[in-house]
């Protein structure tokens, strides 16, 4: 059984799992809402990579839609087909949506009180029963901020679950090490993002744009080092607006935070020291081809993630 992640795309199998999965519970009142989607409905909450799917033999068996909101992430028609249950699948997605939403703090989840193996189901999974109020029972799971990656491979895997969450005005604030693998993570970001690939190290020419290959918000990769705050920012001769784009700044701390009202900090650092920041030109010059060329040969990176609000 494999997972991956769908958007609107998807929406006609998706509703079709959900309506099979919901039709087939004890009759609850009042109703499911989900018994009273439409393919169009499904299709806005997929959005653009919103779904995760469980898929055997070609078929979709089961589904659950993330919907993000700030620091929260909410399971939405967590959906199992009939034929599927007994078999592992709920996990399976849940575990997915896990590892796809590195980027906040809490997962809630609604459960129906009448459905007592739904609620053991969630806290078997590390949930806690948050509030009840009838009929549903709402329950929350802290997500790890930390991530320790080993190689280039989850590295890349990192930014790219990060960058499927991301929506257009987003900023991101990427410290880290010469060589640590900020350019790795912005890879995966540009992946996630679906925009034109070749991203490299943007020393050189302080920033580069990478436009969208599916209508969605391009991705500005800066490197701040060398700019003396955020009027050098917005001095910068781009194609797009910072509010139509996914910004992402190297060595932004104390340059890029009146950028946007909200941030997410990505931090790496080396599981095994730290690199003096102060390198030579030259050294540098080798670390961003490390970025490029990955990360195996190095030692295990952590990397923490934290939204943070500007005061």
């Amino acid at each position: 059984m494999l997972t991956r992640r769908v958007g609107a795309e998807a929406a006609a199998e998706v509703h079709a799992c959900i309506l099979a999965a919901f039709a087939s519970r004890p009759p609850l009142d009042p109703p499911t809402a989900a018994l009273g989607d439409s393919d169009a409905e499904v299709a806005a909450m997929l959005g653009r990579a919103n779904g995760i799917v469980a898929v055997q033999d070609g078929r979709i068996v089961g589904s659950l839609i993330l919907d993000v909101r700030d620091d929260v992430v909410h399971l939405r028609r967590v959906s199992v087909r009939p034929d599927a249950q007994g078999h592992g699948v709920a996990s399976t997605l849940v575990q997915a949506a896990v590892e796809a939403c590195p980027a906040q703090r809490t997962m809630v989840v609604l459960a129906r009180e009448e459905i007592a193996s739904n609620v053991v189901f969630w806290e078997h999974h590390g949930f806690v029963e948050h509030s009840r109020t009838s009929p549903h029972v709402e329950l929350h799971l802290a997500l790890p901020e930390r991530h320790v990656v080993t190689d280039a491979y989850a590295m890349r895997d990192l930014g790219e679950n990060v960058g499927r969450l991301l929506e257009r005005g987003d900023l991101l604030v990427l410290t880290g090490g010469l060589g640590a693998g900020k350019t790795t993570f912005t890879q995966g970001l540009g992946e996630g993002l679906q925009v034109r690939s070749g991203i490299t190290s943007p020393t050189f020419v302080i920033a580069r744009v990478h436009p969208s290959l599916v209508d969605g918000p391009a991705l500005v990769h800066v490197d701040a080092y060398r700019l003396g705050g955020v009027d050098e920012l917005d001095d910068l001769d781009l194609d797009t607006s910072f509010d139509d784009a996914v910004t992402v700044v190297e060595w932004g701390a104390g340059v890029a935070e009146g950028l946007a009202d909200r941030r997410l900090e990505v931090t790496v650092t080396r599981a095994v020291g730290e690199m003096d920041i102060a390198e030579t030109a030259a050294q540098d010059d080798a670390d961003a081809a490390a970025d490029v060329e990955g990360l195996e040969d190095l030692d295990p990176r952590v990397v923490t993630l934290t939204w943070v609000r500007s005061a």
